[in-house]
Protein backbone atom coordinates (compact mmCIF):
# COMPACT_ATOMS: atom_id res chain seq x y z
CA UNK A 1 0.00 0.00 0.00
CA UNK A 2 1.49 3.34 -1.07
CA UNK A 3 1.65 6.36 1.18
CA UNK A 4 0.74 9.80 -0.09
CA UNK A 5 3.00 12.51 1.26
CA UNK A 6 1.88 16.10 1.54
CA UNK A 7 4.00 18.66 -0.31
CA UNK A 8 6.23 20.79 1.91
CA UNK A 9 4.24 23.90 1.01
CA UNK A 10 1.12 22.41 2.62
CA UNK A 11 2.73 21.77 5.99
CA UNK A 12 1.73 24.17 8.71
CA UNK A 13 4.49 26.23 10.25
CA UNK A 14 4.33 26.88 13.95
CA UNK A 15 5.28 30.40 14.99
CA UNK A 16 7.65 30.30 17.93
CA UNK A 17 7.18 32.75 20.79
CA UNK A 18 9.38 33.69 23.71
CA UNK A 19 8.53 33.19 27.36
CA UNK A 20 8.18 36.95 27.78
CA UNK A 21 4.78 38.55 28.28
CA UNK A 22 5.84 41.62 26.24
CA UNK A 23 3.28 42.75 23.69
CA UNK A 24 3.74 42.59 19.91
CA UNK A 25 5.65 45.26 17.97
CA UNK A 26 3.44 48.09 16.67
CA UNK A 27 4.28 49.58 13.28
CA UNK A 28 5.12 53.27 13.45
CA UNK A 29 3.11 55.92 11.64
CA UNK A 30 4.96 58.23 9.24
CA UNK A 31 4.84 61.02 11.84
CA UNK A 32 6.26 58.74 14.54
CA UNK A 33 9.00 57.46 12.25
CA UNK A 34 10.07 60.98 11.21
CA UNK A 35 10.05 62.09 14.84
CA UNK A 36 12.12 59.09 15.95
CA UNK A 37 14.66 59.76 13.19
CA UNK A 38 14.95 63.45 14.10
CA UNK A 39 15.43 62.58 17.79
CA UNK A 40 18.07 59.97 16.85
CA UNK A 41 20.01 62.46 14.69
CA UNK A 42 19.78 65.14 17.38
CA UNK A 43 21.20 62.84 20.06
CA UNK A 44 23.84 61.54 17.68
CA UNK A 45 24.91 65.14 17.11
CA UNK A 46 24.91 65.71 20.89
CA UNK A 47 22.32 68.50 20.61
CA UNK A 48 19.75 69.32 23.26
CA UNK A 49 16.15 69.92 22.30
CA UNK A 50 16.68 73.64 22.93
CA UNK A 51 19.74 73.67 20.63
CA UNK A 52 17.85 72.10 17.73
CA UNK A 53 14.71 74.17 18.22
CA UNK A 54 16.75 77.37 18.22
CA UNK A 55 18.73 76.34 15.15
CA UNK A 56 15.56 75.41 13.26
CA UNK A 57 13.70 78.58 14.31
CA UNK A 58 10.84 76.71 15.98
CA UNK A 59 9.62 76.47 19.57
CA UNK A 60 10.86 73.75 21.89
CA UNK A 61 7.23 72.67 22.35
CA UNK A 62 6.79 72.14 18.62
CA UNK A 63 10.02 70.15 18.39
CA UNK A 64 8.85 67.95 21.25
CA UNK A 65 5.58 67.26 19.42
CA UNK A 66 7.46 66.48 16.19
CA UNK A 67 9.86 64.06 17.92
CA UNK A 68 6.97 62.29 19.63
CA UNK A 69 4.99 61.94 16.38
CA UNK A 70 2.11 64.05 17.68
CA UNK A 71 1.88 66.41 14.69
CA UNK A 72 2.49 66.37 10.94
CA UNK A 73 5.16 69.04 10.37
CA UNK A 74 5.11 71.06 7.16
CA UNK A 75 7.77 70.48 4.54
CA UNK A 76 9.32 73.88 5.28
CA UNK A 77 9.57 73.00 9.00
CA UNK A 78 11.27 69.69 8.19
CA UNK A 79 13.71 71.51 5.90
CA UNK A 80 14.57 73.92 8.72
CA UNK A 81 15.12 71.03 11.12
CA UNK A 82 17.35 69.23 8.61
CA UNK A 83 19.43 72.37 8.04
CA UNK A 84 19.95 72.64 11.80
CA UNK A 85 20.95 68.95 11.89
CA UNK A 86 23.15 69.39 8.80
CA UNK A 87 21.54 66.44 7.01
CA UNK A 88 19.60 66.27 3.72
CA UNK A 89 15.82 66.12 3.90
CA UNK A 90 15.86 62.86 1.95
CA UNK A 91 17.61 61.15 4.87
CA UNK A 92 14.48 61.41 6.99
CA UNK A 93 12.32 59.65 4.41
CA UNK A 94 14.96 57.15 3.33
CA UNK A 95 14.80 55.69 6.82
CA UNK A 96 11.03 55.49 7.21
CA UNK A 97 11.42 52.05 8.79
CA UNK A 98 12.92 52.94 12.16
CA UNK A 99 16.38 51.54 12.76
CA UNK A 100 16.55 49.35 15.86
CA UNK A 101 19.65 49.80 17.94
CA UNK A 102 21.99 46.91 18.62
CA UNK A 103 25.22 46.86 20.62
CA UNK A 104 27.92 44.16 20.38
CA UNK A 105 30.97 44.11 22.65
CA UNK A 106 33.73 41.53 22.28
CA UNK A 107 35.03 39.78 25.39
CA UNK A 108 37.36 42.00 27.37
CA UNK A 109 36.51 45.11 25.34
CA UNK A 110 33.95 46.74 27.64
CA UNK A 111 34.52 50.46 28.20
CA UNK A 112 36.01 51.10 31.64
CA UNK A 113 34.27 54.13 33.16
CA UNK A 114 34.40 56.19 36.34
CA UNK A 115 31.53 55.88 38.81
CA UNK A 116 30.98 56.67 42.47
CA UNK A 117 32.31 53.28 43.56
CA UNK A 118 35.51 53.58 41.51
CA UNK A 119 37.30 55.28 44.41
CA UNK A 120 36.43 52.29 46.60
CA UNK A 121 38.27 49.92 44.26
CA UNK A 122 35.23 48.92 42.18
CA UNK A 123 35.95 48.59 38.44
CA UNK A 124 33.09 49.16 35.98
CA UNK A 125 33.07 47.94 32.38
CA UNK A 126 30.11 49.16 30.32
CA UNK A 127 29.04 46.24 28.09
CA UNK A 128 26.66 48.04 25.76
CA UNK A 129 24.86 51.28 24.97
CA UNK A 130 21.74 52.18 22.96
CA UNK A 131 21.01 55.71 21.74
CA UNK A 132 17.24 55.52 21.43
CA UNK A 133 14.18 54.19 23.22
CA UNK A 134 12.17 55.32 26.22
CA UNK A 135 14.15 52.99 28.50
CA UNK A 136 17.85 53.23 29.26
CA UNK A 137 19.58 49.90 29.94
CA UNK A 138 23.11 50.02 31.37
CA UNK A 139 24.85 46.61 31.60
CA UNK A 140 28.06 46.60 33.65
CA UNK A 141 30.62 43.96 34.45
CA UNK A 142 31.78 44.96 37.94
CA UNK A 143 35.02 43.69 39.43
CA UNK A 144 35.93 44.17 43.08
CA UNK A 145 39.69 43.78 43.38
CA UNK A 146 41.75 42.85 46.44
CA UNK A 147 41.95 46.51 47.50
CA UNK A 148 38.18 47.06 47.14
CA UNK A 149 36.22 48.45 50.06
CA UNK A 150 32.55 48.04 51.06
CA UNK A 151 30.21 50.79 49.87
CA UNK A 152 26.47 50.72 50.66
CA UNK A 153 25.39 54.27 49.76
CA UNK A 154 24.52 53.85 46.07
CA UNK A 155 21.12 55.39 45.41
CA UNK A 156 19.55 56.37 42.08
CA UNK A 157 16.51 55.97 39.84
CA UNK A 158 15.50 52.68 38.24
CA UNK A 159 15.67 48.96 38.83
CA UNK A 160 18.88 46.95 39.11
CA UNK A 161 19.61 43.28 38.55
CA UNK A 162 22.78 41.74 39.95
CA UNK A 163 24.00 38.31 38.81
CA UNK A 164 26.99 36.99 40.74
CA UNK A 165 29.74 35.43 38.61
CA UNK A 166 32.53 34.73 41.09
CA UNK A 167 33.56 35.44 44.67
CA UNK A 168 31.22 36.00 47.60
CA UNK A 169 29.66 39.20 48.92
CA UNK A 170 27.13 40.33 51.51
CA UNK A 171 25.05 42.78 49.49
CA UNK A 172 22.87 45.29 51.31
CA UNK A 173 19.60 46.76 50.05
CA UNK A 174 17.69 49.02 52.41
CA UNK A 175 17.49 47.28 55.77
CA UNK A 176 18.20 43.78 54.42
CA UNK A 177 21.46 42.02 53.53
CA UNK A 178 21.90 39.06 51.18
CA UNK A 179 24.90 36.74 51.00
CA UNK A 180 25.59 36.10 47.32
CA UNK A 181 27.81 33.59 45.56
CA UNK A 182 28.26 32.50 41.94
CA UNK A 183 24.89 31.99 40.24
CA UNK A 184 22.87 34.07 42.73
CA UNK A 185 20.62 36.89 41.51
CA UNK A 186 19.31 40.00 43.26
CA UNK A 187 16.76 42.41 41.73
CA UNK A 188 15.74 45.59 43.52
CA UNK A 189 14.44 49.17 43.44
CA UNK A 190 17.51 51.42 43.21
CA UNK A 191 15.97 54.29 45.19
CA UNK A 192 16.85 52.53 48.45
CA UNK A 193 20.51 52.72 49.60
CA UNK A 194 22.39 49.66 48.36
CA UNK A 195 25.83 48.19 47.71
CA UNK A 196 28.34 45.55 48.85
CA UNK A 197 28.42 45.53 52.67
CA UNK A 198 30.95 42.78 53.34
CA UNK A 199 33.46 41.47 50.80
CA UNK A 200 33.68 37.84 51.85
CA UNK A 201 35.74 36.34 49.03
CA UNK A 202 37.80 38.56 46.74
CA UNK A 203 38.31 39.22 43.92
CA UNK A 204 34.69 39.08 42.81
CA UNK A 205 32.79 39.71 39.59
CA UNK A 206 29.15 40.34 39.01
CA UNK A 207 26.91 41.53 36.20
CA UNK A 208 24.90 44.63 37.06
CA UNK A 209 22.05 45.75 34.77
CA UNK A 210 20.45 49.10 35.59
CA UNK A 211 17.16 50.05 33.88
CA UNK A 212 15.50 53.46 34.08
CA UNK A 213 13.33 55.83 32.05
CA UNK A 214 15.16 58.12 29.63
CA UNK A 215 14.83 61.79 30.53
CA UNK A 216 13.75 64.19 27.76
CA UNK A 217 16.51 66.57 26.74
Amino acid sequence: MSTVRKPRSEKKTTELITGSSAGPVRELTLEESLGAQIRHLRRKGELTGADLASGAGISLGMLSKIENGQISPSLSTLQSVCRALNVPLSQLFATFEEQRDCSFVKAGQGVVIERRGTKAGHEYQLLGHLLDGTLVVEPYLITLHEDAKPYTSFRHQGVEIIYMLSGRVLYRHGNESYEMGAGDTLMFDCQAPHGPELLIEKPMNYLSIIIYMRQDD
